[in-house]
């Protein structure tokens, strides 16, 4: 099966994911559900166990959510957050076929995961909450990063379509790809609000939109090392 593949996975699929490891499990019940690709369960599995090598616990706010899959792992990887929003302005129809499967599977997951539709600019988010965002299109990745930092918030981020008209590259392009200037200069400014900054990617067979960008204001300090 390719990662990449933007086609979505069925009950067609189940015999790709045998085993009995937490990936294999909510990988099935994505196929039950039949609404999302092999590239955004690849994607948000591969993002949410890098979060949680550094971050735990915290209300967990997945802005730009879609279908809310980034959400549930955020919560089987750490059960110690008790409960996770989906942010975004405007959900899938079927978005909520895979909750119920994952929940079905998971029944401790029921009721602790809100899917609500508004806009990035008008939910409010706290010192105590860690805001996830991946693929947040263009500029609305620098919207996530803003609301996380004016709250003073932990953060991660998965930036993708940027936007070199409209983002700051720093006068970088000329030496780096416009894309990458655009992603440090993200860094840079994360730094100058007292942030420290972590950089990691996720495997480029999945996307090559795969710089994982993560942060934290020095009163939370990171929670675990690298496993």
């Amino acid at each position: 099966m390719l990662k990449s593949s933007k086609s979505r996975l069925t009950k067609k699929q189940l015999s790709f994911f045998p085993g009995d490891t937490l990936f294999e499990k909510i990988a099935r019940a994505v196929c039950m559900a039949g609404v999302l690709p092999a590239k955004e369960l690849f994607e948000a599995w591969e993002v949410a166990r890098r979060v949680r090598r550094k971050y735990r616990g915290g209300r967990i706010v997945d802005f730009a959510s879609g279908h809310g899959l980034l959400s549930h792992i955020m919560l089987l990887l750490d059960d110690s957050s008790t409960k996770a929003v989906a942010v975004d302005s405007h959900f899938p129809q079927n978005a909520y076929l895979l909750s119920k499967e994952i929940v079905e599977a998971w029944p401790r997951l029921k009721g602790r995961i809100d899917y609500i539709e508004t806009s990035i600019q008008e939910f409010e988010i706290t010192p105590e909450d860690l805001v996830i965002s991946i693929h947040a299109c263009g500029t609305l990745t620098d919207t996530v990063l803003k609301k996380a930092v004016q709250a003073r918030a932990r953060l991660a981020v998965l930036p993708c379509c940027h936007d070199v008209e409209l983002s700051e590259t720093g006068g970088l392009e000329g030496w780096i790809e416009c894309t990458l200037a655009v992603d440090i200069m993200r860094a840079v400014q994360l730094r100058s609000e007292g942030y420290t900054v972590m950089t990691r990617i996720i495997p480029a067979d999945i996307t090559p939109k795969n710089r994982l960008l993560m942060g934290h204001p020095e009163r939370w300090g990171a929670d675990h090392d690298d496993i």
